[in-house]
């Protein structure tokens, strides 16, 4: 296992992201699942562990204090945790970040974190955070004070210029940061631009999305091809770590694995250092390239929390854009077993969800141009147009409902 230095402390270059977790039929996590990836994990020298209070909803800490923490000595591995300030926007300054502070060390059975993380700095939530009626970054300055925080950041998925806002605001009490990378992201998501800032800040970089919530991971056999000539012992996913193994700067890379098989093929990648080479590089980026015009959906589901029709958002953009790149029958199963109020056309355009999405994405806009081109395909056209007219009577019914 790789490792990197960071301020004295050995922490694997590979951490196991918390967030897509296993889960079973009902959607529960599979704990039985996530205990063997973790013993896997910590086997093969993985020792950072990432949770957060929003992931699975609620349950993924849960998960950390049963396989982990529960399991192994508390000081053989360093679990991550976070302020889910980001969701606090609308509610009430007074709002007291003890109360979730101290719950989330109850649900992870631990007395300290090792990492926690002031979570999603972004355009919404920057006020938030900023405020200092909230006292928020006052109060776990405290709690670092008083070591139940050993190391304090934050994870951003703010563009450039806010997250310049942010560290003249606090910089200087932020140890590292965490932010989407990838190759498809360095220009698309101005990643480059956040790198750089935080490197020249002296700020340690952890990565999320290295894969981009799995569009990294799988490609057209064309371009599985390509990649195979140049690495053919290499998965595509391990492409993508390679590619950040090239980043001076970047100390953790996250993988929210939700398989076993995939703990086992990024622990293999992880076990020495191979960085691409400017040819390889190339390569990725004119892969990339063909993959600019999907929408930049990681599944992180933020946007999912305040949706009146209760639409199941990622999903709905991942079909989306699968249908962008071809028509297939993985569409037309998905859509075929769909209800009228889970279908593109229940949305209501309220905008709620475009507020919360980290990635900025229109996604009324997607939303709307996702029920019209299903309507144009002759292999279901019949059915949407049925089930988008029963959603827009489910939808009329719903709005004179709320008045």
């Amino acid at each position: 296992m790789l490792y990197s230095d960071f301020q004295g402390v050995k922490l694997s270059r590979l951490g196991f992201g918390m967030m897509r977790l296993p889960v079973k039929e009902d959607k529960s996590v599979d704990l039985e699942e996530v205990v063997r990836m973790t013993d896997y994990a910590m086997a093969h020298g993985v020792n950072y562990f990432d949770t957060a209070y929003p992931y699975h909803g609620g349950t993924s800490e849960l998960a950390a204090a049963k396989a982990l923490v529960a399991r192994y000595p508390r000081d053989s591995f360093y679990l991550a945790d976070k302020y889910p300030g980001h969701q606090i926007v609308d509610m009430p300054a007074h709002i007291d970040p003890s109360e979730i502070f101290e719950e989330q060390l109850d649900k992870c059975g631990v007395t300290y974190f090792d990492f926690y993380l002031l979570h999603n700095i972004n355009e919404n939530s920057l006020d938030v955070y900023m405020d200092p009626k909230r006292e928020i970054l006052d109060y776990f300055l405290e709690q670092k004070k008083l070591g139940r925080i050993k190391h304090l950041g934050f994870s951003s998925h703010a563009r450039p210029e806010n997250l310049k806002k942010f560290l003249d605001w606090c910089g200087d009490e932020m140890e590292f940061c965490q932010i989407q990378l990838n190759y498809l992201d360095w220009s698309l998501q101005r990643a480059k631009e956040s790198y750089e800032l935080l490197t020249e800040r002296g700020i340690p970089v952890w990565v999320m999305e290295p894969v981009r919530g799995g569009k990294l991971a799988s490609f057209a056999p064309g371009e599985e091809a390509r990649l195979k000539a140049l690495r053919p012992e290499e998965s595509a996913a391990a492409w993508a770590f390679r590619w950040l193994q090239g980043l001076d700067n970047v100390k953790v890379v996250l993988s929210g694995m939700t398989s076993f098989e995939q703990m086992v093929d990024n622990v293999k990648t992880f076990e020495d250092c191979r960085p691409l080479n400017e040819a390889e590089s190339q390569l990725v980026y004119d892969i990339a390239g063909g993959l600019a015009e999907l929408l930049p959906c990681t599944a992180c589901r933020y946007c999912c929390d305040g949706c009146p029709m209760g639409l199941d958002i990622p999903v709905l953009l991942n079909l989306y854009n699968d249908l962008k790149v071809a028509d297939s029958l993985n569409i037309s199963m998905h859509v075929e077993a769909m209800t009228p109020e889970e279908l593109p056309a229940a949305c209501i355009g309220c905008g709620a969800c475009a507020e919360a999405c980290p990635q900025k994405i229109d996604i009324p806009a997607a939303m709307s141009a996702f029920a019209k081109q299903l309507e144009t395909l002759p292999s279901w056209a019949s059915i949407c147009r049925e089930r988008a007219a029963a959603a827009e009577a489910v939808k009329r019914a719903k709005a004179q409902a709320n008045g």
